[in-house]
Formats: C-alpha cells, sequence, structure tokens
C-alpha cells in the first residue's frame, strides 16, 4: 500500500529540525503581528464587523492563513532543496520507501507544521478573548485540513519547479489570496462576479470555515469548504505521487 512507510519520513523530519526548532516556529509570528497591528490597533477605529468585533472578525482568518503559511513553507522551499540539491529523496527511495511514501510524508509533515501554528494561534485567540463560540475547539482539526491542501498542492506545484526563481510565482498566487480572501473585510463587499472568484479559493474557503467555528456562525456551507479542501488535497497527493516517480524512478 503506498504510503505506509510515510511516517518513517516524518520521523526522519523530526530529527532534522529538533535543534532548528527556531526556524520551525517563526513563520508563527508574522500573522500574529498583523492580528496585533490591524486587528487591536485599526480594530479601534472600525469598530464591529459583521456584529462582532473587528480583531474577532480577523483573528480567525490569520489562523487559516498562518495554516497556510505553514504548510506552504515546507512543501515548497524546503522539498525543492531536497529534491534538486540535497538528493534526499534519491537516498530515500534506496530503502524500503517508495515514491508514495515520500509523497504522503512530506504532506504530512508540511500539514504538522502548519498545526503546530494553528495550535499556538487559537492559544493566543483565547487568551486575548478573541475566541466567542465552543464549537472553536473544531478550529484545530479544520486547520488540519487548510493544512492538508495547501500541503498537498504546494508539493505538487514544486515538482514542476526547475529553478529558485520560479518560486516567485507562489508570491503572487499567495499574497492577493491572502489579501483579497475575506480576511480582512466581509466578502460582501466584493461586486458580481468578482464574489465567486473569490467563493472558490482554497484560502477563502478555509477562512470561511474556521471563522464560522470560532464566532458561532457555522452553516451547512461548512460541508462545502470540507469536501472542497479534502478533494483538492487529494488531487494535489496523487499528483505529487506521479511527478515524483517520474522525476526519481528514471
Amino acid at each position: 500500500m503506498p504510503g505506509r512507510r510515510a511516517g518513517r519520513l516524518v520521523e526522519r523530519n523530526i530529527l532534522v529540525y529538533r535543534r532548528g526548532w527556531i526556524v520551525l516556529v517563526s513563520g508563527f509570528f508574522e500573522p500574529l503581528f498583523y492580528l496585533l497591528g490591524l486587528g487591536f490597533g485599526l480594530g479601534t477605529l472600525v469598530g464591529d464587523i459583521e456584529g462582532v468585533p473587528y480583531a474577532v472578525f480577523v483573528a480567525p482568518a490569520l489562523m487559516a492563513t498562518a495554516a497556510m503559511n505553514g504548510a506552504l513553507f515546507d512543501s515548497t522551499y524546503n522539498m525543492f532543496f531536497k529534491l534538486k540539491y540535497a538528493k534526499t529523496y534519491e537516498a530515500i527511495l534506496s530503502t524500503p520507501l517508495g515514491v508514495g511514501d515520500v509523497a504522503v510524508g512530506e504532506v504530512t509533515w508540511a500539514l504538522i507544521r502548519g498545526a503546530i501554528y494553528a495550535v499556538g494561534f487559537i492559544t493566543v485567540m483565547l487568551v486575548l478573548g478573541l475566541v466567542i463560540s465552543p464549537l472553536a475547539i473544531l478550529a484545530v482539526p479544520a486547520t488540519l485540513l487548510i493544512g492538508f491542501a495547501t500541503a498537498a498542492v504546494g508539493t505538487a506545484c514544486t515538482t514542476y519547479m526547475r529553478r529558485w526563481q520560479d518560486f516567485d510565482l507562489i508570491t503572487v498566487v499567495t499574497l492577493p489570496l491572502f489579501l483579497f480572501s475575506a480576511t480582512f473585510f466581509p466578502i460582501t463587499r466584493y461586486p458580481e462576479p468578482l464574489r465567486t472568484i473569490v467563493e472558490l479559493t482554497p484560502l477563502y474557503r478555509g477562512i470561511h470555515m474556521i471563522r464560522g467555528l470560532t464566532t458561532g456562525t457555522a452553516d451547512w456551507t461548512i460541508l462545502l469548504d470540507i469536501i472542497y479542501l479534502a478533494v483538492l488535497g487529494l488531487i494535489g497527493v496523487v499528483i505529487t505521487s506521479r511527478r515524483l516517480g517520474r522525476l526519481l524512478l528514471k
């Protein structure tokens, strides 16, 4: 069964990061600074959004962003270095592990990194009083789904990268996602058909899901978020496995 030994690759990554943990957690602080600067700074001028304080509105979006960023870094830059320069995967494939194990293992590890960010972020939200619904307990597993989708798509895209300059495309995609996925203002501010386009983006689906859980406004549409992200993640894993097979098993 492909992926059954993926845990070995996750174990290897844990051993690598045990002395570089500061690098692992560094990505948590950017969305936290946005929360403190905008949620509590600008929020005092904005007032309530959709019936909740601005900081409460922004916090779940930044939590989803933290999960995305955590999963994205390992599934793109780190994976590219191991694939193109360190030749890590060639060494791994000389063991009983196969390309399926590598694909699942890398996605799982990136997901774990995203989960670390998410747990830290929701802890900060609890301390600051930005969680107003008991459903927020489901926000952590929900962020795992965001991390899974991001990591799977990130690893799939990385298999097509040829040089470091290609990663500029990731910034071109992720920066607009961060700014326009209803992160700082409601989706209702967009005119049609722009609103529909934004609603079809993965980060918006993640933000919609987390915001609904932390503010208690979740409804049946959260099922669409779950299905969307799960399918996106599975497609990414399949593409990654096939691409790694072509690249490594020549």
